[in-house]
């Protein structure tokens, strides 16, 4: 009995060794090329235009565009996987050399880059300028309304912040990349004669209600207009808005002769 006892313990022994060698090989599996990350350090091309793709530096991908954020890169296996940490966006090596480097790009299309030597191309991957939808300076719009024997006055004035909105995009290679944009705060306030009835700042958050989550985070408030009047009240249209895109929601504000505010798509 003790000694079949001590061989099944020891066949335990070993099954608990190899599931752990197994797992170690495993976690081995998905460590980092290291090679294939140091060969890919330094300024790239499209082969076809010659015009500049990336510049490769530590872990990170600069792109010549100002518009588009730098991001984080490794390369597991035979695939580039780059983005932000928790979400990176996977890309299939087809073949690399020192000075070449060919993947597939989110369409399935194989693009073709070559490495250059050439300094003069460091200054384009420079993040020094800023390229912004809103209107880079204040904005204040005001005018006088009668309705029925009482002057209104309203005013407007779109505030340019350095709130960061990144837009999801694909560049010429078709390699997905982030574009910052900048958001604004719009000021409204509404009253009768000298008397305020509304006063309120406007946050992009605030129409979290009425636009899909996924396209509000895209978005800037873009302006805010007055429309009409009416027995209801006073009509102003917020515009939400995807930048270099089709994509944009009109939500109309009202507000009523008492303050209230309404607000619908």
């Amino acid at each position: 009995m003790k000694t079949g006892l001590v061989f099944i313990l020891s066949v335990s022994s070993l099954i608990v060794v190899s599931c752990g060698e197994q797992k170690a090989r495993t976690t081995g599996d998905v460590e980092e090329n290291l090679k294939a990350k140091t060969m890919l350090q330094g300024i790239w091309m499209n082969e076809d235009d010659e015009s500049l793709t990336f510049r490769a530096k530590g872990d990170t991908i600069y792109y010549p565009d100002s518009m588009s954020i730098p991001e984080y890169f490794k390369i597991i296996g035979d695939t580039l996987m780059m983005g932000s940490p928790n979400d990176l966006t996977t890309y299939a090596i087809v073949k690399q050399t020192p000075h070449l480097f060919e993947f597939k790009n989110q369409g399935g299309d194989i693009i073709r880059l070559v490495k250059t030597e050439d300094p003069s191309f460091l200054a384009q991957f420079e993040q020094v300028k800023k390229s912004v939808l809103n209107q880079k300076k204040l904005i204040k719009k005001d005018s006088v309304i009668l309705y029925g024997s009482d002057h209104y006055h309203y005013y407007v004035q779109v505030n340019p912040t350095s709130y960061k909105v990144v837009k999801d995009a694909y560049n010429s290679d078709g390699v997905e990349v982030g574009n910052v944009y900048f958001d604004n705060i719009i000021h409204l306030s509404l009253f009768r004669g000298a008397t305020q009835v509304f006063s309120k700042d406007f946050y992009k958050k605030d129409f979290a209600s009425l636009v899909p989550s996924q396209v509000l985070r895209q978005s800037v408030l873009s302006d805010l207009q007055y429309q009409r009047a009416d027995a209801s009240g006073f009509h102003f249209m917020a515009y939400v808005v995807v930048p270099d895109s089709p994509t944009s929601y009109l939500i109309e504000i009202t507000i009523n002769l008492s303050g209230r505010m309404q607000m619908k798509v």
